[in-house]
């Protein structure tokens, strides 16, 4: 590969990996805006935010398969366009069905471009895929750092939301015309077989990483997601709607900051305790961190920066124990981002209904319960014998 065609794959890689940090952690500040903009209820948003975690469960379910199969510059160019088609049509939706349509595509094409985009490291770095690894997880979070504080100020200057989903495709589709120049050699495996990928799904200590990262990513969307939502329904004095919006907003951002501190230092983190001590002890940090914080949300907010750091180590090293069990590193990181998808749908589906019956506070609190059963399970992971 030619020094130029290495800068476009390094240019793709960061900037997709900074683009999807900044609309998944914006998610949840959009919707709050969506829900008054096409009239939904606390069920509704629930829905949407699964039917989103699905098309991003079956995009990343096919999509670990088919780069193994087919190569990584296909899938990533599908990823991508389905990005464009979501992005563009959800801006123009005005109805509740075309904009949980819409949205869905939106979760098939985060899928596909983000598991396609991980497998461009092992792939074109394999000398230093730790640190690019690590990097690329930097450039995520300061997409989400960045991103909710953009949407702020455009909200400030009455932007609208669907402006910036128009802004975010226009980005994506540079990125696209990118891509079409690059000239890849296939990494296809062509040999590889459907019964490969389902031979995966009864190797138990694999299984109980994927239920592991299933209930992180429950835990992580249920907080960005539903956050802004909770807090807005907050009774805080001095504090009007625009306010507390605007301290949503920045507690996203400090919550990704602190989370983009522990990526970076993360490698260092588990070379001194190991990647299953890490686990266990990062876990009880997120317990303890997200209860305090829940108990004094009103008095101290930022204390759910915290949170973030406890909780950014846990699926890059989870996701290296997993990828170690196995030699099918596509397929592999296809099934985490399936049980990434499972993760997020429960979590929108249990704390949008539960928010429907008994009120958002109510439901806030099954992050909670989350986080207590992804410690129990960080207990039970096995690292491959060495």
């Amino acid at each position: 590969m030619t020094n130029a065609q290495k800068w476009k794959v390094f240019f793709l890689l960061f900037m997709t990996m900074f683009l999807l940090g900044g609309i998944q952690n914006t998610k949840g500040l959009i919707l709050e805006q969506v829900q008054h903009s096409i009239d939904l209820n606390m069920g509704q948003v629930g829905t949407l935010i699964t039917l989103f975690q699905i098309g991003f469960l079956i995009s990343s379910l096919l999509t670990g398969y088919l780069t193994d199969k087919k190569g990584l510059k296909i899938m990533m160019l599908v990823g991508s366009l389905l990005m464009i088609v979501g992005l563009m049509g959800t801006s123009l939706a005005y109805t509740v069905a075309l904009f949980f349509g819409f949205y869905l595509v939106i979760g098939l094409g985060i899928g596909s471009m983000m598991v396609s985009i991980v497998t461009v490291i092992p792939t074109f770095y394999k000398d230093k895929a730790g640190m690019m690894f690590n990097i690329s997880n930097a450039m995520f979070g300061v997409g989400m750092i960045v991103t909710p504080l953009i949407l702020h100020q455009l909200f400030a200057n009455s932007v609208s939301w669907r402006a910036f989903y128009v802004g975010i495709a226009v980005i994506v589709a540079v990125l696209v015309l990118v891509l079409s120049t690059l000239k890849l050699e296939s990494n296809a495996q062509f040999s590889m077989k459907l019964s490969d990928f389902i031979e995966l799904l009864t190797q138990k200590r694999i299984m109980v990483v994927i239920a592991f990262l299933l209930f992180y990513v429950a835990a992580e969307a249920a907080f960005l997601n539903f956050f802004p939502i909770f807090y807005a329904a907050l009774d805080i004095a001095d504090l009007d709607a625009a306010g507390k919006a605007a301290k949503a907003a920045y507690v996203i951002s400090s919550f990704a900051g602190l989370f983009t501190i522990g990526r970076v230092i993360g490698g260092f983190i588990t070379l001194k305790l190991g990647e299953r001590r890490t686990l266990i002890w990062f876990s009880i940090l997120s317990l303890v961190s997200i209860i305090v914080s829940r108990m004094l949300v009103v008095e101290f907010v930022y204390l759910f920066m915290l949170f973030g750091f406890a909780m950014s180590v846990l699926f890059p090293t989870a996701a290296a124990i997993a990828t170690r069990l196995t030699r099918k590193s596509g397929s592999v990181m296809g099934l985490i981002y399936v049980a990434s998808g499972f993760g997020g749908a429960l979590a929108g589906s249990v704390i949008g209904q539960v928010s429907d019956s008994y009120g958002i506070s109510t439901g806030f609190n099954f992050i909670i319960a989350f986080v207590a059963v992804f410690f129990v399970l960080a207990m039970l992971i096995k690292e491959k014998a060495q």
